[in-house]
């Protein structure tokens, strides 16, 4: 049971801090400029469905992926590792992480009529490094119930994201840009240490 526990609560931080919905907030903020209460609240669940439909499939079905790629796990994990070293790299400095979207995607984004899907759901929410993330999470059991605490933490992490979407006006308020920047910071130092450690065990493997 601990084991489970332990395997739910390292991936609720490395898939919540990766997606980073309170990052978002800002964007989400302006690519909803002038919509309606109930409009934003469409467009917030409608995102979070499709990027939680998204990490999951690419979680339950990323073994495959690797298999037909022949990809062995350990590079995947480095790649994967680097890919968050990046993001955290950004979240530290408080910047938008270009690996997940550019500013002319941000700007076409502003301008766009219906953003749910994208770039709100892809790539904001479930970008490359969320992709990265829940798939190196699934690998690291073999059985179903060794990856339902990581289907759980995804699960959990779009249930979240969603009402901090619809609270984004509040969250603004409330945190500022400077108390967005600090939560930013927190959480990039944490992700910073798991991508360390995402690397660390695909050299392992890859040294084998």
């Amino acid at each position: 049971m601990s084991e489970y526990l332990s395997l739910f609560l390292v991936s609720l931080s490395a898939i919540f801090f990766v997606v980073d919905p309170i990052g978002v907030v800002p964007l989400f903020l302006a690519m909803t400029a002038g919509d309606t209460q109930e409009k934003v609240r469409r467009t917030a669940m409608r995102a979070c469905l499709v990027a939680c439909g998204m990490m999951l499939f690419f979680a339950l079905f990323g073994g495959v992926i690797f298999k037909v790629f022949g990809v062995s796990l350990g590079a995947f994990r480095v790649a994967g590792g680097i890919l968050l070293l990046i993001t955290a790299l950004d979240m530290l400095r408080a910047r938008p992480s270009e690996t997940r979207t550019t500013p002319s995607e941000e700007q076409e984004g502003v301008v766009k009529e219906d953003v749910a899907i994208v770039p709100l759901a892809i790539p904001l929410l479930a970008g490359p490094g969320a992709i990265a993330t829940a798939m190196v999470l699934m690998a690291k059991g073999d059985t179903l119930v060794s990856a339902l605490p990581v289907l759980a933490a995804v699960v959990l992490t779009f249930v979240s994201s969603y009402f901090i979407l619809r609270a984004s006006g509040l969250i603004q308020r409330v945190l500022r840009q400077s108390g967005v920047a600090i939560v930013e910071r927190v959480m990039g130092l944490i992700l910073a240490a798991i991508a360390v450690q995402f690397i660390a065990d695909g050299a392992k493997e890859l040294l084998k």
